[in-house]
């Protein structure tokens, strides 16, 4: 399959062909395929971050033995670990200065 330019926003969720306003924060070459892996990724952690919220307001549950902030956790390194592996050379140097992946995953 053909890989195709994609502008990447981890916190809005945003997957883009178009560049816009602030859409860029990593750029990435993808499959169709990828992309929808990616799109997955990204609707696991928002489900996971609704959750999360709805905890938050239970005050008998501890933040460290709740499943949901888990899950979003693991999703987003997930996520950041595929943005390494599709993204271009600014996108695989920011992750790596971020320190989210550690050094076994790069």
């Amino acid at each position: 399959m053909e890989k195709k330019k994609y502008y990447v926003n981890v916190g809005s969720g945003e997957i883009s062909q178009v560049k816009y306003d602030n859409n860029e924060e990593f750029v990435i070459h993808a499959t169709d395929d990828e992309i929808i892996f990616l799109r997955e990724k990204f609707n696991n952690m928002n489900d996971a971050g609704v959750r999360t919220f709805f905890r938050a307001h239970v005050p008998i549950m501890s933040y460290h033995n709740d499943q949901s902030n888990d899950s979003y956790d693991a999703g987003l390194q997930e996520a950041y670990q595929m943005l390494y592996e599709l993204g271009d050379e600014q996108a695989k140097a920011h992750i790596k200065e971020m320190g989210i992946l550690g050094d076994m995953h790069m």
